[in-house]
């Protein structure tokens, strides 16, 4: 089941810079910075309520992140849903025609399994599905 929006992810060029902003605009912190070298990027996290902002900055030129802004100006990247049970999501998703980028999910940052859907399947977005991770 699909409980919230766990986060939108932003790709920034760079993270001091648009830290910064984000600080001004919100009138706090970020609670977390986070270098995923598995995605070659750096995460760095605001809480928003039940929600948070991600921004994701490469470390790496053939990352995601860099492809990504290769393409397209910084900002929106993706949506991230938590789910109760990611497996079962996915398989849920999968028969329902959604494509998906990860079969199954793999570590992320913040502590949580994670997963994408391909935004040919979504309307354009990319989504991520995203579970705790309580081992």
């Amino acid at each position: 089941m699909i409980r919230k929006i766990e986060h939108i992810g932003i790709a920034v060029k760079s993270t001091d810079e648009v830290r910064m902003t984000f600080e001004k605009l919100l009138g706090y912190q970020a609670y977390k910075q986070e270098r995923i070298d598995s995605e070659n990027v750096l995460t760095t996290f605001f809480k928003l309520g039940e929600s948070k902002l991600e921004l994701l900055e490469s470390t790496s030129l053939d990352s995601a992140i860099a492809k990504y802004l290769e393409k397209f100006p910084q900002g929106v990247h993706h949506i991230a849903l938590e789910v109760d049970d990611i497996v079962s999501e996915l398989a849920r998703l999968e028969s329902l025609g959604f494509q998906l980028i990860h079969k199954s999910p793999k570590p992320g940052a913040d502590n949580k399994w994670i997963a994408f859907l391909h935004p040919k399947s979504t309307a354009g977005v990319l989504v991520e599905l995203c579970q705790d991770n309580n081992e």
